[in-house]
């Protein structure tokens, strides 16, 4: 049952700026350490509500807090199990922490934590030090003020089709993107507008660097 609005996910990987993710966190959030995420508890200031881990890479800290231990030899990482039981107790709305990082096969999984959401009815956003990832869906329209300098749309589940981008540097139109032809990358929203991207079929993902 829902404690919050949100759910916020809070992996191990590494975080710089603590001001700004603090600034994105919320009081009613509903907040799940995955292990080595809770290196995180103290700078970001936030009480679990639930931790989730084989505690391979950091100790049980024994909270007076829900805890699920995991075992070490799993198919889903923690991240990605926090993601599903956070679905499973109805949250609607994600915010990932901590998923990008210097581990690329991890920090490219918590990617994919995106499209397990969408199928199960879920939005989510991860957010780290440099960008923002969202997945556009099909049907959905997604906007891009010209104060990120640079966002990219990357197809990782197969084609997308009917793809149109306005308001950018480089346009399209009912355009195809696939993984055999990424070449919608280092896009930027023209000065003083917002690009605008919409996805007729299939889903692709939103990067926009913040730095």
């Amino acid at each position: 049952m829902q404690n919050g609005i949100r759910c916020v996910i809070i992996g191990g990987a590494g975080i710089a700026d603590y001001d700004f993710i603090r600034g994105l966190m919320r009081e009613d959030d509903y907040v799940i350490y995955c292990d080595s995420g809770l290196k995180h508890m103290e700078a970001l200031g936030a009480r679990p509500s639930l931790i989730v881990g084989d505690f391979d890479s950091h100790e049980d800290p024994r909270m007076d807090v829900e805890t699920i231990t995991l075992p070490a030899a799993k198919d889903d990482t923690d991240t990605v199990y926090a993601a599903k039981t956070g679905a499973d107790r109805g949250y609607r709305e994600f915010l990932l922490l901590g998923a990008i990082g210097e581990r690329f096969d991890h920090s490219l999984v918590n990617a994919y934590i995106l499209s397990i959401l969408a199928d199960r009815g879920c939005r989510g956003l991860i957010v780290d030090d440099y960008s923002e990832m969202e997945l556009i869906c099909e049907g959905m329209t997604a906007r891009v003020p010209d104060t990120y300098p640079f966002f990219s749309l990357v197809a990782l589940e197969g084609p997308a089709r009917g793809v149109s981008i306005s308001g950018a540097r480089f346009c399209i139109e009912d355009a195809k993107i696939g993984p055999d032809y990424q070449y919608a990358t280092s896009n930027e929203a023209l000065p003083g507008a917002e690009a605008e991207i919409t996805v007729k079929e299939g889903r692709l993902l939103l990067i926009k660097d913040r730095i």
